[in-house]
């Protein structure tokens, strides 16, 4: 009755098609963590997120204002 829009924003759909999008891509890096020790793990999610961050800024247009 009111619409797949209204009904994405009341049950925040798009929220958890954003966070299953961004695991999808944290999984493209490899299924499995290589590191046994935790801080080795740690590390390890580190430079996975950083490089999705950063392939996420080489994607983002870049607005500039024209006068």
């Amino acid at each position: 009755h009111y619409g797949r829009a209204f009904w994405k924003r009341w049950t925040g759909y798009h929220v958890r098609s954003r966070i299953e999008a961004k695991m999808r891509c944290l999984k493209a890096f490899g299924e499995r963590i290589a590191a046994r020790d935790p801080d080795r793990q740690t590390a390890e999610i580190q430079i996975r997120v950083a490089l999705m961050n950063r392939f996420s800024a080489l994607g983002t247009a870049e607005i500039v204002r024209v006068a």
